[in-house]
């Protein structure tokens, strides 16, 4: 279902200073799947990957698109260092990019859906850009009045899915994007992602502004650190950009380009086991005692004292019969009793 470079099944990464690298996962579903989608459920990737990657946990990155609804239960899931609780109604969405890491299986069910971004239609595309941002909500509750219809697509997606070889494949494939942006499209109306419409035609520019201003800190955070830099870049004075983030985000530029570097020092920190002088080297600190003040100062803890923690909450669980459970639905699966994946088919994982 994963990625893969052909030979270990992992796209390489580059090693930290400290010693093993945070994998980066590409998209290759199952040999005969269509383009980049794949759509399965949470029980049958949880009964069909035995205790990988949740035993012990592996923090990785992908190069696409996790959707997941929760339809019963509760699903634990770390984004960017943070535990998400999802619980029926919600959905799970982790962007290309992000740091995340399983937890044990737990009572969580639902749909399962894997996407590239390229799966998408241009002007759909441009349509979905609040909710496929990298900072948007990694958890969503539809309105009540889309959740129902939201649950249905979904479901009628999988079923497509599932029906390869029912019709022509470019038909098949065409219905299967279909409804992945009709669903998408709905769930960009969220009331948590949806931004509020720009006041007319000087928001609409300052909106544009702030947009250009987060490609442009994606690239150069390492390197660019102060908002004059980032106005140099985008050809606008530090007032327009200041203006842009407050009216766009509601912070200042200063802040945001202060929260991404954060970001990277706790993934850094964190899965990646980095020491303080190699973070402060990679995001541009003078030395790691002007890295330790600022980590400090917005965290309230050392980097030291921050990568202990998640050192702790790593080899922590939400259920301690949760291992036992996931190994009963290994052996369910191999035994061919129900959770089967469709058509006998195994999606393709990483090796360990």
């Amino acid at each position: 279902m994963m990625v893969s470079n052909g030979q270990t099944g992992r796209v390489k990464a580059s090693a930290s200073p400290a010693g093993a690298p945070t994998p980066l996962y590409g998209f290759r579903p199952p040999v005969g799947t269509p383009y980049g989608l794949e759509v399965t459920t949470i029980e049958d990737f949880h009964a069909h990957h035995d205790d990988w990657p949740w035993n012990p946990p592996l923090p990785g990155r992908a190069t696409f698109h996790y959707l997941i609804l929760v339809t019963s239960g509760a699903l634990y899931h770390d984004v960017d260092h943070v535990t998400r609780t999802v619980i029926p109604g919600q959905w799970l969405w982790v962007r290309p990019g992000h740091t995340q890491c399983w937890h044990p299986p737990g009572t969580a069910t639902g749909p399962f859906i894997l996407f590239e971004q390229d799966v998408l239609g241009a002007e759909t595309a441009r349509l979905l850009t609040p909710v496929t941002a990298h900072d948007a909500p990694a958890v969503l509750t539809p309105h009540p009045e889309d959740a129902p219809w939201a649950e249905r697509t979904a479901l009628q997606l999988l079923d497509e899915h599932r029906a390869l070889g029912r019709r022509s494949l470019d038909l098949h494939h065409a219905l299967r994007r279909s409804l992945l942006e009709a669903l998408l499209l709905r769930l960009a109306h969220d009331p948590d992602t949806t931004p509020p419409p720009p006041d007319g035609r000087t928001g609409g520019r300052r909106a544009t502004v702030h947009r250009q201003f987060l490609d442009a800190l994606e690239l150069h955070f390492r390197e660019l650190h102060r908002v004059d830099d980032y106005a140099r870049l985008l050809g606008c004075s530090v007032r327009t950009l200041t203006r842009a983030a407050q009216d766009t985000a509601g912070t200042g530029a200063r802040q945001v380009i202060d929260e991404r570097r954060l970001l990277e020092a706790r993934r850094l920190l964190g899965l990646s086991r980095w020491t303080a002088s190699a973070v402060a080297a990679h995001l541009g600190f003078p030395d790691a005692a002007d890295f330790g003040r600022f980590f400090r100062n917005r965290t309230g803890l050392t980097p030291a004292a921050y990568a202990a923690r998640d050192e702790r909450q790593q080899t922590g669980t939400h259920d301690p019969g949760a291992r036992g459970q996931a190994a009963a639905r290994g052996r369910a699966g191999r035994a061919g009793l129900p959770g089967r994946h469709p058509r006998g088919r195994r999606p393709e994982i990483p090796e360990r």
